[in-house]
């Protein structure tokens, strides 16, 4: 099982959506599109990373892997996404282990008249189980929903091209996470976070389509100010998940490339676009800390 995307703008639809890779990027079905997104190169004389923000699943059709990205594939050595393919392959399991409750909660006592009848209205004609859920489960499958309406599929998002390019050219792809890290950091958020995100999802599931569509078209033309701004929206709405989710996250991702760049050598490092925008984004970071970073496409 793929976990799908949260793409509710006014309820945490980059917390959970922009930045992990179970939980499918957000971006709406829509004609096929030339996209150039944004993508970063730190560098020194004998080692150089490039940073891709990407989009998990996208709709068919979608051009996405020319421009630099086409010379950033051919130049890697190897291939760094948020997950290895191997952890992705294992995200079901550890999704069906930690997303039950111990007790089941009715969705009655979960959310207030309006958010209800918008959740069930996304609901119909599939049972998601959701008392028997922790609420950032029921996020999950409200995204897999949402997702499937859009027309969105993971094997046209950005990880499962590039994987596709490097098994091909038998050049090895690692991850920086596991699946089981990336599901803890939303079992272990503040229940009051989780239910905050739940509730403001639920509320807004209408406009999670267009909303969608919207974030898309920003990826496509790589405007990152546009991103930033979807992404500090929702993550400051619910303080709790931006410094477990967001910063603490890019944090060790910067730490990682830093360790890389004491070997020669060229790296892909492809992640959530929502890593790689704003004030505490990876390439901040590595700014930080005196490296020179150059936004390359």
């Amino acid at each position: 099982m793929r976990a799908g995307a949260i793409p509710f703008r006014h309820g945490g639809r980059c917390i959970a959506a922009a930045l992990l890779p179970l939980l499918l990027a957000a971006c709406g079905s829509q004609p096929a599109v030339d996209a150039r997104p944004a993508m970063w190169l730190v560098e020194d004389d004998d080692t150089h990373v490039y940073m891709l923000g990407t989009m998990h699943a996208l709709p068919a059709g979608t051009d996405w892997d020319g421009g630099k990205v086409a010379t950033a594939v051919a130049a890697a050595d190897e291939l760094m996404l948020e997950l290895s393919p191997r952890q992705l392959a294992e995200a079901g399991r550890v999704f069906r282990e930690l997303a039950p409750r111990e007790k089941p909660l009715a969705m009655e006592a979960r959310l207030p008249p309006t958010a209800l009848a918008a959740y069930r209205k996304l609901e119909a004609g599939r049972d998601f189980g959701g008392d028997a859920l922790d609420d950032w489960a029921i996020l999950v499958l409200m995204g897999q929903r949402v997702a499937e309406e859009a027309g969105l599929s993971p094997s046209d998002g950005v990880e499962a091209g590039l994987t596709a390019a490097f098994r091909k050219a038998d050049k090895p792809i690692s991850g920086l996470e596991s699946a089981e890290g990336q599901l803890m950091l939303f079992e272990t958020l503040d229940p009051a976070a989780q239910r905050a995100m739940l509730v403001r999802a639920a509320d807004h599931a209408g406009d999670a389509v267009r909303d969608v569509k919207a974030m898309a078209a920003d990826w496509s033309r790589g405007d990152v100010d546009a991103l930033a701004k979807i992404v500090n929206e929702d993550v400051d709405r619910v303080p709790a998940a931006r410094q477990a989710i967001l910063t603490d996250r890019n944090r060790r991702w910067s730490a990682w490339i830093q360790r890389r760049m004491e070997r020669p050598g060229t790296v892909l490092m492809a992640v959530g676009a929502g890593h790689l925008v704003g004030s505490d984004s990876v390439p901040a970071m590595l700014e930080a800390q005196g490296y020179k970073v150059s936004r390359v496409q």
